[in-house]
């Protein structure tokens, strides 16, 4: 039975990546900061076969801890300060989980493995959002990275952070530079989330108003569900490299807009849109749009949920939790 870590398991993508392994008959460990963390519920509901192994990715030494009491074949490391808006309002500790985080768990990796480095393989969630300004239209592998937020910044160092422990001690380490990938288990605080609980309030009674940021930014968005399947994928490949994970499609926030009201009959959605300077970021990301052929072709990989079917599958499961919330 191979065996899996998982850092950042109570995520979308930790999640939907642990049932896709337990289906494919692994032994998952999951990695929870904190002994009482009050998401570890939610794992064990959503994923009852997951096991449970206490860590923080800024310390290396709990990391190590955790490798030796797993002992897993595949490392997946997914765990960061993901709120891109956030990261401005706190450089300083999403440098320190979002950047050196990746290196103390490739560190903890290499000294888990021992003399014999390949009995494991990692994978690290790289971004698009390291392409920030982007150099190139559509974004591959090979596009130049110009981040253009702190959390953009240290997902720059620890994209070549593995690419170093890779060409410097021969791990098999791979990057996934994942498009913008959305899901009904989505943080709240995400646009795609924000706008889908909101469209369901709208729809039911129960909100009169979606406060927005800019209205403009074009985002490639798939279905998490989807993305797992690649991040798997690149592991087992005989040996490691950097693939761009995407639809190959863009929408506006508008477009966002459009397709959710849309789908609970709503055509005119202007006087229920307002925009505010807090949600404008200081640095803008205007145009994320990937090239994901390497992907198709090596590994084999296509996504299968369309950007209409993904928003509507976020609206049918918030107009839901909505009605069951407020008693409807």
């Amino acid at each position: 039975m191979p065996r899996a870590f998982i850092t950042g398991i109570t995520g979308q993508d930790g999640l939907y990546l642990s049932e896709l392994l337990l289906r494919k008959g692994y032994e998952v460990f999951g990695l929870l900061r904190g002994q009482n963390n009050p998401k570890a519920q939610l794992v064990r509901e959503a994923v009852p076969g997951v096991r449970l192994l206490t860590g923080d990715l800024a310390d290396l030494s709990s990391l190590l801890r955790a490798l030796r009491a797993a002992q897993p074949d595949e490392i997946y490391n997914l765990g960061a300060i993901s709120y891109v808006a956030y990261s401005w309002e706190n450089a300083d500790l999403t440098t320190d989980v979002t950047g050196k985080g990746v290196l103390n768990m490739l560190e903890a990796a290499r000294l888990y493995a021992g003399d014999d480095l390949s009995r494991v393989r990692f994978y690290q969630a790289s971004s698009s959002e390291m392409f920030g300004k982007v150099q190139e239209v559509p974004q591959r592998e090979t596009t130049l990275l110009w981040p253009r937020s702190p959390y953009g910044v240290a997902k720059v160092y620890g994209h070549y952070m593995t690419i170093n422990y890779r060409e410097s001690y021969g791990l098999h380490a791979s990057s996934g530079i994942l498009f913008n990938h959305e899901s009904p288990r989505r943080g709240p605080e995400f646009v795609t989330r924000k706008v889908s609980q909101a469209v369901a309030r709208i729809a039911l009674g129960l909100q009169d108003e979606l406060v927005l940021g800019n209205l403009e930014a074009k985002r490639d968005w798939g279905f998490a569900g989807d993305y797992v399947d690649a991040m798997w994928r690149m592991l087992q490949q005989p040996e490691g490299d950097e693939y761009v994970v995407a639809t190959g499609q863009t929408h506006s926030i508008r477009d966002l807009l459009d397709v959710a009201f849309g789908y609970v009959g709503i055509d005119d959605w202007s006087s229920l849109v307002s925009q505010d300077e807090q949600f404008m970021r200081p640095a803008e990301v205007d145009l994320l749009l990937g090239d994901a052929t390497k992907a198709r072709e090596r590994l084999g990989w296509t996504p299968t949920v369309a950007f209409p079917d993904l928003v509507a599958m976020m609206i049918e499961y918030d107009l839901a939790e909505q009605r069951k919330l407020a008693g409807l």
